[in-house]
């Protein structure tokens, strides 16, 4: 009995730390951006589909979570911080959108089984990813108004960097995949 609960303390503080670990690369992923109004351009869409892909669902929605969860409290890791807030005011910005479809996104590349078709896996990814951009341009729209050309401000100039990123995610998924054995 003691060997099976020791087992279990292992796999469990295995999970913490690849959780721990992935919300470091989504910290730092954040940091790597091109400005633009009101969202910046950053790495974290490539490091969702990355952790979707290489920690499966579970781990990945709570890979996810933890990251929202360290800036919510204060921590330094969205993309805009610590310059323009910190915590909640920041969380709740203009951001909050993408950063809640981060949740749905890495749940369904996650959850998404993939083989050979590089076309299915593109699509799926691509798919998942929508779910960022859909959160995020309906939150601007009540942020700023729906007035405000929202696609044009929330989507349009991310389109062409999203479409190299999943891409990559598509062509390297047989790799990534081999990933989830030591995780």
């Amino acid at each position: 009995m003691d060997v099976v609960k020791n087992l279990k303390q292992i796999k469990l503080l295995k999970y913490l730390f690849f959780a721990l670990m992935g919300s470091i690369i989504l910290a730092i992923s954040s940091k790597i951006k091109i400005p633009f109004y009101p969202v910046p351009m950053t790495m974290q869409t490539f490091v969702i589909m990355f952790i979707g892909i290489t920690f499966g669902w579970k781990l990945g929605v709570a890979t996810t979570v933890l990251y929202l969860f360290e800036g919510i409290i204060g921590l330094p890791v969205f993309s805009g911080t610590p310059e323009k807030g910190l915590g909640l005011v920041y969380f709740t910005g203009p951001t909050m959108g993408y950063l809640i479809g981060f949740i749905i996104t890495v749940y369904l590349v996650g959850k998404f089984t993939y083989d050979n078709n590089l076309i299915k896996t593109f699509f799926k990814l691509s798919f998942a990813i929508s779910f960022i951009y859909v959160f995020g341009m309906i939150w601007l729209g009540f942020l700023l108004g729906w007035d405000k050309p929202i696609f044009k401000l929330g989507a349009q100039p991310f389109l062409l960097a999203e479409l190299f990123k999943i891409l990559i995610a598509t062509f390297a998924i047989n790799k990534l995949i081999k990933l989830r054995k030591f995780i």
